[in-house]
């Protein structure tokens, strides 16, 4: 018997998995194409069930229990990632979500989770930009997201959906992930996926074995030695070594976390490579070729940091020409440069400000380089 599914925008999908994932906070402030989100939590957050702290609700349904969860309309985006800091040191799942510009206001909040080594969720569905841009869907936040953002020598983990489906199952991933690391994990996807609504599975949550957090939690200090959550480090030598220890926590990160999916690569005459929306787009350009007689592949990261260097490596060492797609004006191929380092050629096609490219304009594009 197949598994029943549900229609489901892509932004309600993301909401009602972090709900069964045990996610009992969540703060946000409105902007579009993400508000869905935030409407879904402000419905549904209260009525959750409820957990002990820190502790995920394994399948737990999106309705029911006597306490409920938490759910603030702060009074701008900063308020939301500080209040998301002071939950994250308590040890609770806290989650939070934004469009692009809001994003960029949550960035010094970023910054200081990932000094203080908080776990914590957040969500950009991207938009047109720079500044206000547009409400359309994009990719112009890559650079961002995948250098860290804010200040400082720090990374987040980020992953990239393409559908319904793996925004609901990311979402449940990321919270496990930023357990595991003590790191803020994000979902970077965009307009087009967090609106658009798809058939999908509402799987189970099924917790995977995590570190204890009572060595580091502000829980009141009772009966036990007392704990400090901060990124401050005013001695000389201290921060030195804090940042040391971050250091060789994203070295493990990126030895353990690597995720991509590899289509048709074998035996192909160019490999796209491409990720959310834009990924999307270049399946259907390669079901063309294939009618057309072209041997196409496609290398899709679902990791954007840390970045499949790897495998690309390792294609290109098989002098596979490579044409990256994105929707934006090339932030993503210049870690696939890095990473072919002169030994494949890297073509680029892109689309920017809210604009999507077409399944024709990228056949087009393979033809002219084939």
């Amino acid at each position: 018997m197949s598994e029943q599914k549900t229609l489901i925008t892509g932004n309600e999908a993301s909401a009602e998995a972090a709900i069964r994932a045990g996610c009992r906070f969540y703060y946000g402030y409105p902007i579009t194409p993400q508000n869905e989100i935030t409407g879904y939590m402000a419905a549904h957050m209260p009525a959750a069930p409820a957990t002990q702290a820190g502790e995920p609700a394994a399948g737990a349904p999106a309705t029911g229990g006597p306490e409920g969860g938490v759910f603030i309309q702060a009074e701008s985006e900063l308020a939301a990632i500080s209040m998301c800091y002071g939950t994250a040191a308590t040890g609770r799942r806290v989650m939070t979500s934004s469009s692009s510009p809001g994003i960029s206001l949550k960035q010094e909040g970023i910054s200081y989770l990932a000094g203080a080594e908080l776990p914590a969720v957040i969500i950009n569905v991207m938009r047109g930009g720079p500044g206000l841009g547009d409400i359309s869907p994009a990719q112009g936040d890559y650079f961002q997201a995948t250098r860290g953002g804010g200040h400082g020598d720090y990374r987040v983990i980020v992953l990239a959906p393409h559908s319904v489906q793996e925004m609901y199952d990311y979402v449940m991933d990321a919270f496990d992930l930023a357990d595991l690391y003590r790191i803020p994990v994000l979902i970077l996807t965009d307009g087009q996926l967090g609106q658009m609504m798809e058939p999908m599975v509402m799987k189970a949550y099924k917790p995977r074995e995590l570190p204890s957090k009572d060595s580091w939690t502000l829980t009141g200090a009772e009966g036990r030695e007392q704990h400090i959550v901060k990124s401050f480090f005013i001695r000389q030598g201290d921060l030195v070594r804090h940042n040391q220890k971050l250091q060789a926590k994203f070295r493990q990160i990126e030895q353990n976390e690597v995720r991509y999916e590899e289509i048709g690569v074998e035996g192909a005459e160019i490999i796209l490579v491409a990720y959310g929306t834009a990924a999307r787009v270049c399946l259907d350009a390669m079901r063309t070729a294939q009618k057309e007689g072209l041997k196409m592949g496609l290398i899709r990261p679902i990791t954007l940091w840390p970045f499949p260097t790897d495998i690309i490596r390792r294609r290109a060492d098989q002098a596979y020409p490579f044409l990256v797609v994105e929707m934006s004006a090339g932030q993503m191929v210049e870690d696939v440069r890095l990473a072919v380092n002169g030994k494949a050629e890297v073509d680029f096609y892109g689309r920017m400000g809210g604009s999507i490219p077409t399944e024709d304009e990228i056949f087009e594009r393979i033809e002219a380089l084939i």
